[in-house]
């Protein structure tokens, strides 16, 4: 298997960054889009876990539109192959000072392109340094 062959890599990043733009906008049919849509995603997010597509694009259609502006920090995209690939970021957010935020998003490549297919979100205390 061939890790982060460029192409692959480039196009999952492009995704990726379509995500976060539309993440911080609540552009929520882009959010759905992107999405699997399949009983068999899962988001497991800070409050609550969610069990296939309806049940996040519940979510989706109920979350505040307030607050979602953040920057990201360490982002790491692996790919593997041509139809696998990992998302790993940590986040911050001024209304979450103190706080550090991690998300996880799996990849797949589908015939309607890439969607996550599992997403993990969660919000942490500040690590101590070193």
């Amino acid at each position: 298997m061939q890790i982060n062959l460029p192409e692959i890599l480039a196009e999952v990043t492009a995704v990726f960054q379509r995500y976060e733009a539309a993440l911080v906008s609540n552009d929520v049919a882009t959010l759905d889009a992107l999405f699997w849509d399949s009983p068999l995603t899962i988001r497991y997010g800070g409050a609550e876990n969610l069990y296939g597509i309806e049940a996040i694009r519940a979510f989706r259609a109920a979350r505040s539109a307030m607050g979602l502006a953040r920057s990201l920090e360490r982002t790491v995209i692996t790919t593997y192959g041509t139809d696998m690939a990992t998302a790993a970021t940590l986040f911050r957010r001024a209304a979450t000072s103190g706080k550090v935020g991690r998300q996880m998003q799996t990849w797949m490549r589908t015939p309607d392109g890439w969607k996550v297919v599992a997403a993990h979100v969660s919000l942490i205390e500040e690590p101590a340094a070193g």
